[in-house]
């Protein structure tokens, strides 16, 4: 069982959550920490069991960051809007690079999401 770090930008919460439904049953036999909103979203619309963290302008995107500088997640899944500028960018990066850092299985849309998920 690994251990799967999920958020998405606002508009990429519908495509994440229509993703993590068509892999509902793969999914379910992880365990599953998102950030705040998307959470809510991917718990509501795909039904799944998940720990819910801090919306991420609010903290999230960190918690989530000291996972991964922890060990404790072994894959993190953001679906991210590259033209849309983030309010909380700063956070955004410092995930994004501590991803990177600690050599994270890391999918930034669908098609990398999949490949993630195959992997696990």
């Amino acid at each position: 069982m690994a251990r799967i770090g999920l958020v998405a930008h606002d508009d990429k919460k519908d495509e994440l959550v229509a993703w993590a439904l068509a892999n509902r049953d793969r999914l379910s036999r992880h365990e599953l920490w998102a950030t705040g909103t998307t959470g809510a979203r991917v718990a509501e619309g795909a039904r799944l069991a998940l720990t819910r963290l801090k919306s991420g302008p609010l903290g999230g995107d960190a918690q989530l960051g000291a996972m991964i500088a922890e060990g404790r997640l072994d894959a993190l899944v953001f679906f991210v809007d590259p033209l849309a500028a983030q309010p909380h960018d700063v956070d955004i990066k410092a995930l994004t690079r501590l991803a990177t850092l600690y050599d994270t299985l890391f999918a930034v849309n669908r098609a990398t999401a999949d490949a993630v998920l195959a992997a696990l």
